[in-house]
Protein backbone atom coordinates (compact mmCIF):
# COMPACT_ATOMS: atom_id res chain seq x y z
CA UNK A 1 0.00 0.00 0.00
CA UNK A 2 1.51 3.28 -1.00
CA UNK A 3 2.09 6.13 1.63
CA UNK A 4 1.85 10.03 0.65
CA UNK A 5 5.36 11.70 0.65
CA UNK A 6 5.33 14.99 2.95
CA UNK A 7 7.25 17.89 0.54
CA UNK A 8 10.13 19.93 2.01
CA UNK A 9 9.84 23.21 2.39
CA UNK A 10 13.64 23.61 1.75
CA UNK A 11 14.18 22.45 -1.51
CA UNK A 12 16.54 23.40 -4.03
CA UNK A 13 14.35 25.48 -6.08
CA UNK A 14 13.05 27.40 -3.38
CA UNK A 15 16.58 28.15 -1.78
CA UNK A 16 17.80 29.20 -4.80
CA UNK A 17 15.00 31.83 -5.52
CA UNK A 18 15.26 32.96 -1.59
CA UNK A 19 18.91 33.51 -1.78
CA UNK A 20 18.83 34.93 -5.43
CA UNK A 21 16.21 37.40 -4.30
CA UNK A 22 18.26 38.70 -1.54
CA UNK A 23 21.09 38.88 -3.00
CA UNK A 24 19.23 40.96 -5.44
CA UNK A 25 18.03 43.52 -2.56
CA UNK A 26 21.57 43.46 -0.69
CA UNK A 27 22.87 44.81 -4.20
CA UNK A 28 20.29 47.49 -4.29
CA UNK A 29 20.47 48.42 -0.94
CA UNK A 30 24.40 48.53 -1.22
CA UNK A 31 23.90 50.96 -4.22
CA UNK A 32 21.75 53.28 -2.66
CA UNK A 33 23.83 53.60 0.89
CA UNK A 34 28.18 52.86 -0.46
CA UNK A 35 27.69 53.37 -4.49
CA UNK A 36 29.73 56.25 -6.21
CA UNK A 37 26.92 58.57 -7.39
CA UNK A 38 28.86 61.34 -8.73
CA UNK A 39 28.94 62.45 -11.79
CA UNK A 40 31.05 60.80 -14.79
CA UNK A 41 32.85 61.45 -17.84
CA UNK A 42 35.07 58.92 -19.86
CA UNK A 43 38.01 60.56 -21.30
CA UNK A 44 41.03 59.82 -23.73
CA UNK A 45 44.29 59.67 -21.16
CA UNK A 46 46.37 60.25 -24.90
CA UNK A 47 44.58 63.70 -25.29
CA UNK A 48 44.77 65.50 -22.20
CA UNK A 49 47.90 67.00 -20.13
CA UNK A 50 48.89 65.65 -16.72
CA UNK A 51 51.19 67.81 -15.09
CA UNK A 52 53.10 66.87 -11.15
CA UNK A 53 52.48 69.72 -8.32
CA UNK A 54 55.90 70.29 -7.54
CA UNK A 55 57.84 72.56 -4.74
CA UNK A 56 60.68 74.91 -5.63
CA UNK A 57 61.58 78.64 -6.41
CA UNK A 58 59.11 81.06 -7.77
CA UNK A 59 60.17 83.83 -9.67
CA UNK A 60 57.78 86.27 -10.60
CA UNK A 61 58.49 87.44 -13.84
CA UNK A 62 56.57 88.59 -17.29
CA UNK A 63 57.68 87.55 -20.81
CA UNK A 64 56.93 90.62 -23.20
CA UNK A 65 58.26 91.24 -26.80
CA UNK A 66 60.88 94.38 -27.17
CA UNK A 67 62.12 96.34 -30.27
CA UNK A 68 65.62 97.78 -30.63
CA UNK A 69 65.78 101.39 -30.70
CA UNK A 70 68.67 103.18 -31.14
CA UNK A 71 69.88 104.83 -27.68
CA UNK A 72 68.90 108.44 -29.37
CA UNK A 73 66.93 109.57 -31.86
CA UNK A 74 67.00 113.04 -33.10
CA UNK A 75 63.70 114.68 -34.89
CA UNK A 76 64.24 116.82 -37.74
CA UNK A 77 62.22 119.69 -37.74
CA UNK A 78 61.76 122.24 -40.26
CA UNK A 79 62.82 125.66 -38.50
CA UNK A 80 61.72 127.85 -41.36
CA UNK A 81 58.45 126.92 -43.33
CA UNK A 82 58.78 126.16 -47.42
CA UNK A 83 58.46 124.20 -50.24
CA UNK A 84 60.71 121.48 -50.80
CA UNK A 85 63.02 122.68 -53.79
CA UNK A 86 65.98 120.35 -53.60
CA UNK A 87 66.10 116.25 -51.45
CA UNK A 88 70.05 115.86 -51.21
CA UNK A 89 69.44 112.17 -49.18
CA UNK A 90 66.98 109.36 -48.84
CA UNK A 91 66.18 107.50 -46.03
CA UNK A 92 68.19 104.69 -44.56
CA UNK A 93 71.44 107.03 -45.87
CA UNK A 94 74.52 107.69 -43.67
CA UNK A 95 75.26 111.22 -42.82
CA UNK A 96 77.24 113.59 -40.83
CA UNK A 97 77.01 116.53 -39.09
CA UNK A 98 76.28 119.38 -41.60
CA UNK A 99 75.37 116.83 -44.15
CA UNK A 100 72.93 119.06 -46.51
CA UNK A 101 69.14 116.91 -46.21
CA UNK A 102 66.73 119.32 -48.03
CA UNK A 103 66.45 122.48 -49.35
CA UNK A 104 63.38 124.95 -48.93
CA UNK A 105 62.49 128.23 -50.64
CA UNK A 106 60.20 130.67 -49.26
CA UNK A 107 59.45 133.88 -51.28
CA UNK A 108 58.18 135.54 -48.49
CA UNK A 109 60.96 135.19 -46.10
CA UNK A 110 63.29 136.17 -49.44
CA UNK A 111 61.56 139.59 -49.58
CA UNK A 112 61.58 140.44 -45.67
CA UNK A 113 65.12 139.78 -46.04
CA UNK A 114 65.53 142.28 -48.78
CA UNK A 115 63.18 144.54 -47.37
CA UNK A 116 65.21 144.65 -44.03
CA UNK A 117 68.73 145.09 -46.20
CA UNK A 118 67.11 148.02 -47.83
CA UNK A 119 65.90 149.75 -44.63
CA UNK A 120 69.40 149.02 -43.61
CA UNK A 121 71.26 150.63 -46.29
CA UNK A 122 68.55 153.61 -46.05
CA UNK A 123 69.85 154.30 -42.15
CA UNK A 124 73.65 153.93 -43.06
CA UNK A 125 73.19 157.02 -45.85
CA UNK A 126 70.75 158.43 -43.01
CA UNK A 127 73.55 158.14 -40.84
CA UNK A 128 76.44 159.92 -42.92
CA UNK A 129 74.25 162.75 -44.06
CA UNK A 130 73.90 163.65 -39.81
CA UNK A 131 77.70 163.46 -39.73
CA UNK A 132 78.01 165.26 -42.75
CA UNK A 133 75.16 168.13 -41.45
CA UNK A 134 77.42 167.91 -38.06
CA UNK A 135 80.45 169.04 -39.80
CA UNK A 136 79.35 171.22 -41.62
CA UNK A 137 77.45 173.12 -38.58
CA UNK A 138 80.30 173.15 -37.25
CA UNK A 139 82.55 175.15 -40.03
CA UNK A 140 79.33 177.02 -40.07
CA UNK A 141 79.75 178.32 -36.37
CA UNK A 142 83.30 178.54 -36.59
CA UNK A 143 82.65 181.04 -39.58
CA UNK A 144 79.87 182.74 -37.92
CA UNK A 145 81.61 183.15 -34.22
CA UNK A 146 84.93 184.30 -36.32
CA UNK A 147 82.49 186.92 -38.06
CA UNK A 148 80.97 187.97 -35.14
CA UNK A 149 84.11 187.92 -33.27
CA UNK A 150 85.47 190.66 -35.94
CA UNK A 151 82.38 192.55 -35.26
CA UNK A 152 82.41 192.50 -31.49
CA UNK A 153 86.82 193.43 -31.47
CA UNK A 154 85.67 196.98 -33.43
CA UNK A 155 82.35 197.88 -31.44
CA UNK A 156 85.02 196.79 -28.36
CA UNK A 157 87.53 199.40 -30.08
CA UNK A 158 84.76 201.79 -30.58
CA UNK A 159 83.24 201.48 -27.29
CA UNK A 160 86.34 202.06 -25.60
CA UNK A 161 87.46 205.18 -27.76
CA UNK A 162 83.85 206.55 -27.41
CA UNK A 163 84.49 205.92 -23.81
CA UNK A 164 87.53 208.46 -23.02
CA UNK A 165 86.16 211.38 -25.28
CA UNK A 166 82.54 210.49 -23.43
CA UNK A 167 85.08 211.56 -20.39
CA UNK A 168 86.95 214.30 -21.82
CA UNK A 169 83.25 215.44 -22.92
CA UNK A 170 84.63 215.53 -26.54
CA UNK A 171 82.03 213.72 -27.85
CA UNK A 172 78.07 213.28 -27.01
CA UNK A 173 76.27 211.27 -24.85
CA UNK A 174 74.17 209.91 -27.45
CA UNK A 175 77.06 208.62 -29.80
CA UNK A 176 78.58 207.36 -26.41
CA UNK A 177 75.50 205.32 -25.89
CA UNK A 178 75.07 204.55 -29.28
CA UNK A 179 78.61 202.23 -29.45
CA UNK A 180 78.04 201.18 -26.18
CA UNK A 181 74.13 199.42 -27.31
CA UNK A 182 76.27 198.02 -30.09
CA UNK A 183 78.73 196.47 -28.71
CA UNK A 184 76.58 194.72 -25.86
CA UNK A 185 74.50 193.79 -28.92
CA UNK A 186 77.05 191.88 -30.37
CA UNK A 187 78.00 190.59 -27.28
CA UNK A 188 74.68 189.05 -26.46
CA UNK A 189 74.16 187.66 -30.29
CA UNK A 190 77.43 186.06 -30.01
CA UNK A 191 76.61 184.12 -26.97
CA UNK A 192 72.92 183.10 -28.56
CA UNK A 193 75.11 182.07 -31.46
CA UNK A 194 77.14 179.79 -29.47
CA UNK A 195 74.06 178.23 -27.44
CA UNK A 196 71.92 178.02 -30.95
CA UNK A 197 75.11 176.15 -32.53
CA UNK A 198 75.66 173.95 -29.27
CA UNK A 199 71.47 172.81 -29.18
CA UNK A 200 71.86 171.74 -32.96
CA UNK A 201 75.48 170.11 -32.50
CA UNK A 202 73.87 168.04 -29.54
CA UNK A 203 70.65 167.45 -31.38
CA UNK A 204 72.98 165.92 -33.84
CA UNK A 205 75.20 163.97 -32.15
CA UNK A 206 71.80 162.25 -30.17
CA UNK A 207 70.46 161.65 -33.96
CA UNK A 208 73.61 159.77 -34.62
CA UNK A 209 73.38 157.65 -31.22
CA UNK A 210 70.01 156.95 -32.24
CA UNK A 211 70.75 156.21 -35.90
CA UNK A 212 73.63 153.67 -34.83
CA UNK A 213 71.56 152.11 -32.23
CA UNK A 214 68.82 151.65 -35.17
CA UNK A 215 71.95 150.49 -37.25
CA UNK A 216 73.03 148.18 -34.71
CA UNK A 217 69.72 146.40 -34.46
CA UNK A 218 68.92 146.53 -37.59
CA UNK A 219 71.84 144.43 -38.41
CA UNK A 220 71.44 142.06 -35.80
CA UNK A 221 67.97 141.36 -37.67
CA UNK A 222 69.23 141.21 -40.47
CA UNK A 223 71.79 138.38 -39.60
CA UNK A 224 68.89 136.70 -37.70
CA UNK A 225 67.16 136.35 -40.83
CA UNK A 226 70.66 135.47 -42.92
CA UNK A 227 70.58 132.18 -40.30
CA UNK A 228 66.88 131.88 -41.04
CA UNK A 229 67.96 131.63 -44.70
CA UNK A 230 70.55 129.03 -44.41
CA UNK A 231 67.92 127.19 -42.27
CA UNK A 232 65.92 126.97 -45.39
CA UNK A 233 68.58 124.32 -46.03
CA UNK A 234 67.84 121.74 -43.77
CA UNK A 235 71.62 119.87 -42.12
CA UNK A 236 71.94 116.75 -40.44
CA UNK A 237 72.59 117.46 -36.14
CA UNK A 238 74.68 114.60 -35.68
CA UNK A 239 76.47 111.56 -37.30
CA UNK A 240 74.39 108.88 -37.90
CA UNK A 241 71.86 107.57 -39.97
CA UNK A 242 69.03 109.12 -41.68
CA UNK A 243 66.26 106.63 -40.75
CA UNK A 244 63.44 108.06 -42.51
CA UNK A 245 62.43 111.55 -43.66
CA UNK A 246 58.69 111.93 -44.83
CA UNK A 247 58.75 114.61 -47.29
CA UNK A 248 59.01 114.76 -51.14
CA UNK A 249 60.06 117.61 -53.68
CA UNK A 250 57.36 119.82 -54.17
CA UNK A 251 56.28 119.50 -50.59
CA UNK A 252 54.84 122.43 -48.66
CA UNK A 253 56.20 122.44 -45.11
CA UNK A 254 55.15 124.18 -42.37
CA UNK A 255 57.89 126.03 -39.48
CA UNK A 256 58.27 123.35 -36.73
CA UNK A 257 56.28 120.13 -38.55
CA UNK A 258 58.69 116.98 -38.39
CA UNK A 259 60.15 115.52 -41.62
CA UNK A 260 61.91 112.66 -40.80
CA UNK A 261 64.92 111.56 -37.83
CA UNK A 262 68.38 110.70 -37.62
CA UNK A 263 69.62 108.21 -35.58
CA UNK A 264 72.62 108.11 -33.55
CA UNK A 265 74.23 104.77 -33.94
CA UNK A 266 76.79 104.80 -31.12
CA UNK A 267 74.46 102.79 -28.66
CA UNK A 268 70.93 100.64 -28.57
CA UNK A 269 68.19 100.42 -26.49
CA UNK A 270 65.17 98.37 -26.07
CA UNK A 271 61.35 99.21 -26.04
CA UNK A 272 58.83 97.17 -24.90
CA UNK A 273 54.99 97.31 -25.03
CA UNK A 274 53.52 96.24 -21.07
CA UNK A 275 49.79 94.98 -20.38
CA UNK A 276 48.31 98.09 -17.94
CA UNK A 277 47.53 95.60 -15.42
CA UNK A 278 51.43 95.62 -14.35
CA UNK A 279 52.02 99.49 -14.33
CA UNK A 280 51.58 99.67 -10.83
CA UNK A 281 54.48 97.32 -10.46
CA UNK A 282 56.85 98.53 -13.30
CA UNK A 283 59.48 100.70 -12.39
CA UNK A 284 63.13 102.33 -13.51
CA UNK A 285 65.36 100.00 -11.69
CA UNK A 286 63.99 96.74 -12.61
CA UNK A 287 66.02 94.38 -14.13
CA UNK A 288 65.38 92.29 -17.16
CA UNK A 289 67.48 89.76 -19.53
CA UNK A 290 66.36 88.56 -23.14
CA UNK A 291 68.60 85.60 -25.29
CA UNK A 292 70.63 86.68 -28.36
CA UNK A 293 73.41 84.78 -30.47
CA UNK A 294 73.53 82.13 -27.65
CA UNK A 295 74.25 84.46 -24.61
CA UNK A 296 72.19 85.98 -22.08
CA UNK A 297 72.25 89.91 -21.56
CA UNK A 298 70.95 91.68 -18.68
CA UNK A 299 69.02 95.05 -18.92
CA UNK A 300 67.97 97.66 -17.05
CA UNK A 301 64.10 99.61 -17.08
CA UNK A 302 65.41 103.54 -17.38
CA UNK A 303 62.39 105.05 -18.35
CA UNK A 304 58.77 103.96 -18.21
CA UNK A 305 56.24 106.53 -20.54
CA UNK A 306 52.91 106.78 -18.09
CA UNK A 307 50.70 107.21 -21.08
CA UNK A 308 48.48 103.86 -21.73
CA UNK A 309 47.20 103.46 -25.11
CA UNK A 310 45.10 100.51 -26.22
CA UNK A 311 45.66 99.18 -22.56
CA UNK A 312 49.26 99.09 -22.94
CA UNK A 313 52.39 101.20 -22.21
CA UNK A 314 55.88 101.71 -23.39
CA UNK A 315 59.48 101.34 -21.21
CA UNK A 316 62.83 101.69 -22.20
CA UNK A 317 65.89 99.42 -21.08
CA UNK A 318 69.06 99.56 -20.95
CA UNK A 319 72.08 96.66 -21.97
CA UNK A 320 73.57 96.56 -18.20
CA UNK A 321 77.09 95.69 -20.33
CA UNK A 322 76.81 97.54 -23.07
CA UNK A 323 74.82 96.54 -26.53
CA UNK A 324 75.21 92.64 -28.46
CA UNK A 325 77.40 92.58 -31.24
CA UNK A 326 75.80 92.37 -34.36
CA UNK A 327 72.15 93.48 -32.88
CA UNK A 328 70.69 95.55 -35.50
CA UNK A 329 67.43 98.68 -35.00
CA UNK A 330 64.06 96.83 -35.59
CA UNK A 331 64.82 93.53 -34.06
CA UNK A 332 62.24 91.81 -31.90
CA UNK A 333 63.20 89.39 -29.07
CA UNK A 334 61.23 88.35 -26.16
CA UNK A 335 62.31 89.76 -22.65
CA UNK A 336 61.90 88.31 -19.35
CA UNK A 337 61.10 91.13 -16.75
CA UNK A 338 61.27 90.54 -13.26
CA UNK A 339 58.98 91.90 -11.34
CA UNK A 340 60.10 90.46 -7.82
CA UNK A 341 62.38 88.66 -5.87
CA UNK A 342 62.53 84.75 -5.99
CA UNK A 343 60.55 82.48 -3.40
CA UNK A 344 59.79 78.95 -2.45
CA UNK A 345 56.11 77.46 -2.94
CA UNK A 346 54.18 74.90 -4.21
CA UNK A 347 53.77 75.55 -8.23
CA UNK A 348 51.48 74.06 -10.65
CA UNK A 349 52.43 74.62 -14.66
CA UNK A 350 49.95 76.70 -16.71
CA UNK A 351 47.69 75.28 -18.56
CA UNK A 352 44.46 75.78 -20.34
CA UNK A 353 41.99 74.66 -17.47
CA UNK A 354 42.76 78.21 -15.83
CA UNK A 355 40.28 80.09 -18.72
CA UNK A 356 37.73 77.36 -17.71
CA UNK A 357 38.15 77.08 -13.79
CA UNK A 358 39.06 81.12 -13.08
CA UNK A 359 41.56 79.11 -11.24
CA UNK A 360 38.95 77.35 -8.59
CA UNK A 361 39.48 73.60 -9.06
CA UNK A 362 40.69 71.11 -11.09
CA UNK A 363 40.85 67.64 -11.26
CA UNK A 364 43.55 65.49 -9.28
CA UNK A 365 44.15 62.10 -10.45
CA UNK A 366 44.10 59.61 -7.98
CA UNK A 367 46.62 57.14 -6.24
CA UNK A 368 45.57 54.19 -9.26
CA UNK A 369 45.78 56.80 -12.40
CA UNK A 370 42.30 55.25 -13.74
CA UNK A 371 40.29 58.73 -13.08
CA UNK A 372 40.64 62.48 -12.14
CA UNK A 373 38.41 63.61 -9.16
CA UNK A 374 37.07 67.29 -8.96
CA UNK A 375 39.03 69.26 -5.97
CA UNK A 376 38.33 72.82 -4.90
CA UNK A 377 42.16 74.81 -4.79
CA UNK A 378 43.55 78.25 -4.39
CA UNK A 379 45.89 79.69 -6.64
CA UNK A 380 48.02 82.73 -6.19
CA UNK A 381 50.68 84.69 -8.67
CA UNK A 382 51.34 84.01 -11.77
CA UNK A 383 54.43 83.76 -14.00
CA UNK A 384 54.50 82.39 -17.93
CA UNK A 385 55.50 79.01 -16.63
CA UNK A 386 53.73 78.36 -13.25
CA UNK A 387 50.58 78.94 -10.77
CA UNK A 388 51.56 79.56 -7.17
CA UNK A 389 49.34 77.43 -5.28
CA UNK A 390 48.19 78.65 -1.88
CA UNK A 391 45.67 76.20 -0.83
CA UNK A 392 44.25 72.55 -2.37
CA UNK A 393 47.41 70.46 -3.22
CA UNK A 394 50.20 68.64 -1.98
CA UNK A 395 53.80 67.91 -3.77
CA UNK A 396 53.45 65.01 -6.17
CA UNK A 397 49.97 64.75 -7.15
CA UNK A 398 48.83 64.77 -10.43
CA UNK A 399 46.84 67.61 -12.14
CA UNK A 400 45.13 67.47 -15.53
CA UNK A 401 46.19 70.94 -16.67
CA UNK A 402 44.39 71.12 -20.54
CA UNK A 403 41.52 72.63 -20.96
CA UNK A 404 38.31 71.72 -19.61
CA UNK A 405 36.10 72.81 -22.14
CA UNK A 406 34.70 69.36 -22.83
CA UNK A 407 34.43 68.16 -19.49
CA UNK A 408 31.13 69.88 -18.53
CA UNK A 409 30.81 70.01 -15.10
CA UNK A 410 31.55 66.38 -14.19
CA UNK A 411 32.85 65.66 -10.80
CA UNK A 412 34.67 62.65 -12.17
CA UNK A 413 37.15 61.65 -15.39
CA UNK A 414 37.26 58.13 -15.64
CA UNK A 415 40.51 57.22 -18.16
Amino acid sequence: MDRQLKKKFWNKRRIFLIGGGGAVVLLILWSFIFADRRSKLNVEKDKITISAVTKGTYDEYIVVTAVVHPLKTIRLDAIEGGYVAYKFLEGGSMVKRGDSILRLENQRLMMDFVNRETEMYRLINELQNTRLRLRQDRFALEKTLSDLDYQVDQAKDLFDRNNKLFKDKVVAEQEYLKTKRDYERLVRQREIEVKSQDYQIDNSKTQIIQLEGTIARTQRNLQLMKENLSNLVVRAPVDGQLSSINVEVGTSILAGQNIGQIDDLDGFKMRAEIDEHYISRVFGGLKAGFEFNGKNHDMTITKVYPEVKNGRFEVDMNFSNGAPEGIRRGQSSPIRLELGKSSEALLLPVGGFFSDTGGNWVYVVDQGGKRAVKRNITLGRKNPVYFEVLEGLKPGEQVITSSYENFGNKEVLEF
